[in-house]
C-alpha cells in the first residue's frame, strides 16, 4: 500500500520549510551581531595599547633629552644665539658629544701627567738611593774626605754642566718673539732639566774630569 505524499500546499510543509531555512533563523543574526562587536571591540584594544606604547616611549626619550641637559654644563650656559628660547633636541645632542670629547681629552692630558710625575717619582729614588751610597761610601772611608778639591776644579764641573746644558738650550730656543722664547724655555726646562738627565750630565761632567786629574 503507498504512503501518501505531502502536498506543498499542507500547511505544516509549510512550518517545516520556514524553520528549516538559515535565513530566517533568529539566533544566526544574534551570532553574527556578537562576532562583530568581538573585532571592533580587539581593534579598539590594539589601538589603544599601540597609543600607550609610542605615549611610553615620547616619555622616556623626552626624560633622557632632559637628563641630558641637567647632567651637561654648556647645556645650562645661555646661548645668546638662541636667546631665552628652549634648546631643541639637536643642540642638547651636539653640545653633549662636544662635551664627551673634552671629557676625552682632558682623561688623555691627566694620564699624561700622571706618567710625567711617575717618571720625576721614579729619578728621585734614583737620586735618593745615589745620595745613601755617596754618604755610606763616606762614613766607611772618612779619610777620602781630607782630599779636597781646588776651587777651579769645583769651577770646572760647574762649567762642564753648564756648557752641557747651554747646548741644549741653544739648540731648542726660539728668539723669533718673546711670546715664542717663554713658551721654548719652559719647554726646555721640562724636557733638559728633569732630575734624570741632569743626572746623566753630571756623571759625564764628572768622568771627564777625573780622566783628566788622574
Amino acid at each position: 500500500m503507498t504512503e501518501p505524499v505531502a502536498s506543498p500546499e499542507d500547511p505544516w510543509v509549510k512550518v517545516e520549510y520556514a524553520y528549516s531555512d538559515n535565513s530566517l533563523d533568529p539566533d544566526d543574526e544574534d551570532s553574527d551581531y556578537h562576532q562583530e562587536s568581538y573585532k571592533e571591540s580587539y581593534k579598539d584594544r590594539r589601538r589603544r595599547a599601540h597609543t600607550q606604547a609610542e605615549q611610553k616611549r615620547r616619555d622616556a626619550i623626552k626624560r633622557g633629552y632632559d637628563d641630558l641637559q641637567t647632567i651637561v654644563p654648556t647645556c645650562q650656559q645661555q646661548d645668546f644665539s638662541i636667546g631665552s628660547q628652549k634648546l631643541s633636541k639637536a643642540i642638547v645632542l651636539q653640545k653633549t658629544i662636544d662635551y664627551i670629547q673634552f671629557l676625552h681629552k682632558e682623561k688623555k692630558k691627566q694620564e699624561e701627567e700622571v706618567s710625567t710625575l711617575r717618571k720625576d717619582v721614579t729619578a728621585l729614588k734614583i737620586m735618593k738611593v745615589n745620595y745613601e751610597q755617596i754618604v755610606k761610601a763616606h762614613q766607611d772611608n772618612p779619610s777620602e774626605g781630607e782630599d779636597q778639591v781646588s776651587d777651579q776644579v769645583k769651577f770646572n764641573v760647574f762649567q762642564g754642566i753648564m756648557d752641557s746644558l747651554f747646548q741644549s738650550f741653544n739648540a731648542s730656543i726660539s728668539v723669533a718673539n718673546f711670546q715664542e722664547l717663554s713658551a721654548c724655555v719652559f719647554s726646555w726646562i721640562e724636557e733638559h732639566c728633569k732630575p734624570q738627565t741632569l743626572r746623566e750630565i753630571v756623571i759625564g761632567v764628572l768622568h771627564q774630569l777625573k780622566n783628566q786629574l788622574y
